[in-house]
């Protein structure tokens, strides 16, 4: 049984902050700016609370939010070459952002936006109206996500969305983990990736191939802890400066999403918390926190390179200049929908 309570905060008179609570002890709070996950607050093994999430000290640093902490993103998480795709037969040309790409909706993305939210029996909604030619993307689109929080741990995050006209839509969350609070960087966090093949990237951060895992500093097929594989020797650790890189977790990308299956772990030693990744999507963004350096966060100082990680639950970097761009393409009669759950534990605990 849920045992959920939700407050309504206010912070300015356009950004509301909304708890989610459940039996165990756990709170996780999301703003209104950006559908951002702003904390969450969970016990370690000894019942110690701390927050697992990076993020901002104030409502402003949401507002700006540069380094995406916690935000929905779209219409496009992660990167198109160049900006440019094939809509229909059309040149079509989004903002670019970064290193000539676009990247995660451009500087009007919905990681900045202002939703709307409201209260419902199993948690919170957000919703979205985001225009025809917003970010140079067309069409008038209209998302919700909803956020639940279960009393087994589970952060269960659904995406529905609906437009007029065909547009790319690939939506994910960014929140950035620390399990062991801040206390520490996070390389001798425990991580395992279910998946065979990941892709390559330029120097630009744009897929260039699909390799397999097997010899590579990017084999989490048994757990591994992240920091001494941000030293291996490999030119794509050197390339990113760590991990920003996808995984290929599902077989096929010809459907939108797929069922729902775990993909992925996280295990803290120090604290014994654990994170879980279930997912609709076929690729999983692992980022090793590599720009955080000098990122002014929470705390008294500012946060240092591998403070944290995101795993990322999205469509393919890139996908609407592949051979698989239809999947990606929300076109009017058609419900995107997509499902992503965070869920955290103790060590011990029953799966």
């Amino acid at each position: 049984m849920i045992n959920q309570s939700l407050a309504s905060i206010p912070t300015r008179s356009e950004d509301r902050l909304y708890t989610l609570r459940n039996a165990e002890g756990m709170s996780v709070t999301i703003s209104e700016r950006g559908a951002a996950l702003v904390s969450w607050l969970a016990p370690d093994r000894y019942g110690r609370m701390a927050d697992i999430l990076l993020g901002y000290r104030d409502s402003q640093g949401y507002r700006d939010n540069q380094a995406y902490f916690g935000a929905v993103i779209g219409r496009w998480a992660n990167r198109i070459a160049g900006g440019k795709y094939i809509l229909d037969g059309r040149p079509m040309q989004a903002p670019v952002n970064d290193r000539g790409n676009h990247l995660h909706g451009g500087p009007e993305g919905f990681h900045a936006a202002q939703w709307q939210a409201t209260r419902s029996p199993s948690g919170i909604s957000l919703h979205l109206a985001s225009p025809d030619g917003s970010a140079g993307f067309p069409g008038n689109l209209e998302v919700q996500v909803h956020y639940q929080l279960d009393d087994d741990g589970s952060l269960t995050i659904d995406y529905q969305a609906i437009s007029d006209a065909p547009t790319p839509i690939n939506l994910t969350a960014h929140p950035y983990f620390n399990l062991n609070g801040g206390s520490a960087d996070v390389g001798d966090h425990m991580l395992q990736i279910d998946a065979d093949y990941y892709m390559e990237i330029d120097p630009s951060g744009i897929p260039v191939g699909v390799s397999g895992v097997g010899g590579t500093p990017f084999d989490f097929r048994q757990p591994a802890a992240i920091g001494p594989r941000l030293r291996w020797p490999d030119a794509q650790i050197r390339t990113a400066g760590g991990f920003d890189h996808c995984y290929c977790i599902k077989e096929h990308v010809k459907g939108r999403s797929g069922p729902l299956r775990e993909v992925a772990r996280v295990y803290d030693p120090g604290s014994g918390r654990r994170l879980q990744v279930s997912t609709t999507e076929a690729g999983l963004q692992f980022y090793s926190g590599n720009a955080l350096e000098g990122v002014q966060g929470r705390g008294e100082n500012p946060y240092a390179r591998h403070a944290g990680f995101c795993l990322e639950a999205n469509a393919y970097p890139d996908q609407l200049n592949s051979e698989h761009a239809a999947a990606v393409i929300l076109r009017p009669g058609q419900v995107y929908r997509q499902t992503t759950i965070y869920r955290l534990s103790l060590q011990g605990d029953k799966a």
